[in-house]
C-alpha cells in the first residue's frame, strides 16, 4: 500500500501540492485526488485531511475578514457622505431576501399579465392592483395608511412620468408592435412601486 510521501511536510500548501494562492476549488480538488491515491493508509489520509482542514479554516477566516473590511469601508463611506445622502438613507431599509423576491415576483407577474393582455386593453386594472398592493405593504411597515398612500401614489406618479419621458426614446425596432406607450410606461411604474413598497421605511 503506497504511503503519502509528503506526510511530514509542515506547510499545508506544500503537503497538498498546491500554490499558496490556490482557490477553494483547487484545495478541494487536491484533497480528493490525494485521498483517492492513498485510500486505506490511515496515516496518509490523516495527514491529507489535516492539511486540508487547516487550509479550509484559513480560507474561511480570510473571507470573514474581507467581509468585515467591506462592511467597515461601506460604513466609513456612509459616514463621510454628504448630509443629504445620510438623510436619504434614513428613509430606506434592506428587507430580508425572501421579502424582496416575493414582491419582485408579484410586480413581475403584474408586468407579465399586462403584456399578455396588451392586445385586449390597457393595463389600468393591473396598475390599480399593483398600487393597492404597494400601499398595503407600506401600511404594514409604516402603520399609517395616509403615509403609505402618499408614498404609493408618489411612486406611481414618478414611475409614470419617468416612463412617459424615457419610453418614447426607445427605438421602435426594439418594441413589439402590440406594445403601447401606456403599457411600457406601466412597466416602469411597476418597478417604482416595487422599489417603494420594498425598500422605503
Amino acid at each position: 500500500m503506497p504511503t503519502f510521501s509528503r506526510i511530514k511536510v509542515w506547510d499545508p500548501y506544500k503537503r497538498l501540492g498546491i500554490s499558496p494562492y490556490a482557490s477553494e476549488e483547487e484545495i478541494w480538488g487536491s484533497r480528493n485526488f490525494l485521498l483517492e491515491q492513498y485510500t486505506g493508509h490511515e496515516r496518509s489520509e490523516e495527514s491529507i485531511e489535516a492539511a486540508f482542514e487547516k487550509l479550509l479554516m484559513t480560507s474561511f477566516r480570510r473571507r470573514k475578514k474581507e467581509k468585515i473590511n467591506l462592511k467597515s469601508r461601506l460604513k466609513k463611506q456612509v459616514e463621510e457622505s454628504p448630509p443629504w445622502f445620510k438623510n436619504l438613507l434614513n428613509f430606506v431599509e434592506l428587507p430580508p431576501k425572501d421579502v424582496i423576491f416575493r414582491r419582485l415576483f408579484l410586480f413581475a407577474f403584474m408586468g407579465g399579465w399586462s403584456i399578455m393582455n396588451s392586445a385586449e386593453g390597457g393595463p389600468a386594472f393591473q396598475v390599480a392592483v399593483s398600487l393597492a398592493a404597494c400601499i398595503y405593504f407600506l401600511n404594514e411597515k409604516t402603520k399609517s395608511l395616509a403615509r403609505a398612500s402618499i408614498i404609493g401614489l408618489g411612486a406611481l406618479a414618478s414611475g409614470w412620468i419617468l416612463g412617459s419621458v424615457v419610453v418614447p426614446m426607445i427605438p421602435t425596432v426594439l418594441i413589439h408592435p402590440t406594445w403601447t406607450l401606456e403599457l411600457l410606461t406601466s412597466l416602469v411604474a411597476y418597478f417604482f412601486l416595487f422599489l417603494a413598497c420594498t425598500f422605503f421605511k
